[in-house]
């Protein structure tokens, strides 16, 4: 690891023929990785460079790969690629799980100058400075003051609390590309989120690899989650808490409880099902049985009422036959999910499942994929009926392309489509559910102020 510091190179980024340096940045794969880009990003921003757009020429392109499927790990080569061809003269760097598993592999990364590896991506500035030091070599700028207001256009902000995976489903290579299980200090969480508040971010989405280990959990003391999102509650300014991808095992009693008493929370909770078959689940090394699953939703949706509930669910698992692709099926049903993140299996090198093969068909997994969404398409409008007519806070984050309207999401996490003006944007007001559209709904505004209003009944 380079043994150089960003106070020590935040500098004026010149290029050779006086234009400032220009730097553009993609993301593939989690909020894990969007939350890391953003940090790299600033990083660049505090030593000078300008952030352009990736579609942009640049001089420098930084790209956040993604390995968990074999299309995302295609796709961040492609992508590689494709930003070698906009600028020749360009250098561009990788990091995250895709440049991490070539690593592993002993492969190059195609079209890459540099790959960073995962575990030091956030210091993907001093491995650019080190490997390619005329980029450092520049006269010295102030930082940037880290309480600056919300950039225009951003709504709401992602915290990473943790990282590290060590859970082992035999079709993931996350364990294998963030081996490493750790949490940040919950001091230091409590610090980033009053700034995100100050900056005007009345929305925080915390995010992790295995989210709900934070603290004790995974060894790293302090406290857990639930009592670090306690804590965060008490952020003045902030004013909606939302929960990213959560384990079943890790949704506990005192989550919940906390979700049903604390208003900021938003009652959203995304618990990746991956299976409804028990033998495929045992199979993945999933930790619990389809009617665990079952009952945990069930027991979510009494206690917290018109809590929005999504999940990720895999189709195509070596072992999954036509019986246990319907019980998936049957568990969708169950649970009616507001949406789901519907993927189809492919082999991860190195991976327990990689010797199991590949041994159900392209087609059998399109078909299943097109039932499966089918679906959750009308689990998750029938969620949304139950809305209609009702007045709901929602967080205005900007227009529609093309449409004419701007777009938002409520505590519950059904995205709204309403008519208002963009000076609204980043605020929370209050709109009327009117008309299903697709995968939406169509609402008016009602007021400009976001009233505290309850979904099915008082949580109380």
């Amino acid at each position: 690891m380079p043994g150089i510091h960003l106070s020590m190179v935040a500098h004026w980024a010149w290029g050779r023929f006086g234009a400032m340096v220009t730097a553009a940045f993609t993301t593939l794969g989690c909020k894990v990785n969007q939350y890391e880009t953003q940090r790299i990003l600033e990083s660049f921003e505090e030593a000078g460079f300008a952030i352009v757009p990736f579609t942009d020429r640049a001089d420098v392109y930084v790209i956040n790969t993604c390995s968990v499927t074999q299309a995302g790990e295609s796709k961040s080569r492609q992508t590689a690629r494709r930003a070698a061809k906009q600028n020749p003269d360009a250098k561009v760097v990788v990091t995250g799980c895709a440049g991490e598993m070539a690593k592993r592999r002993g492969e190059d990364f195609p079209a890459a100058d540099l790959v960073v590896p995962n575990r030091d991506k956030l210091l993907t500035l001093d491995y650019l400075f080190s490997e390619f030091p005329e980029f450092g070599d520049r006269a010295a700028r102030e930082p940037r003051p880290a309480d600056q207001a919300r950039p225009a256009g951003r709504t709401r902000a992602t915290v990473k609390l943790q990282n590290g995976c060590n859970i082992f489903c035999s079709y993931c290579s996350i364990p294998y590309t963030r081996p490493h299980q750790f949490s940040r200090p919950w001091e230091e969480v409590v610090e980033e989120v009053r700034k995100l508040a100050n900056r005007g971010y009345l929305e925080v989405v915390l995010t992790g690899v295995l989210i709900g280990d934070y603290g004790p959990r995974d060894g790293s003391g302090g406290p857990d989650l639930p009592d670090l999102i306690e804590k965060l509650a008490a952020t003045i300014g902030l004013e909606r808490i939302r929960i990213s991808s959560i384990e079943l095992t890790q949704v506990t009693p005192k989550l919940l409880d906390l979700m049903r008493r604390e208003r900021k929370i938003c009652p959203h909770l995304h618990i990746p099902l991956q299976a409804g078959d028990d033998r495929v689940l045992r199979d993945m090394n999933r930790p619990y049985l389809r009617q665990d699953y079952i009952d945990l939703c069930l027991a979510a949706k009494a206690m917290i009422p018109g809590v929005g509930l999504t999940t990720d669910i895999m189709v195509g698992f070596p072992s999954e036959d036509e019986e246990g692709f319907e019980k998936t099926l049957d568990v969708a049903r169950q649970v009616g999910y507001l949406s789901a993140h519907v993927f189809r299996y492919s082999p991860r090198p190195g991976t327990p499942a990689e010797k199991m093969g590949d041994p159900v068909h392209g087609d059998i997994k399109a078909e299943r994929s097109k039932r499966l969404t089918e679906l959750v398409t009308e689990t998750g409008t029938e969620f949304r009926r139950q809305f209609l007519g009702r007045e709901m806070r929602v967080l205005a984050e900007g227009p529609v392309p093309g449409g004419g309207l701007l777009r938002g999401f409520t505590d519950n996490y059904i995205e709204v489509r309403f008519p208002g003006p963009q000076s609204i944007c980043g605020q929370l007001v209050t709109v009327r559910l009117d008309e299903l559209h697709m995968s939406c709904v169509a609402g008016e505004v009602v007021s400009e102020t976001a009233l505290r209003l309850p979904l099915l009944e008082e949580r109380v």
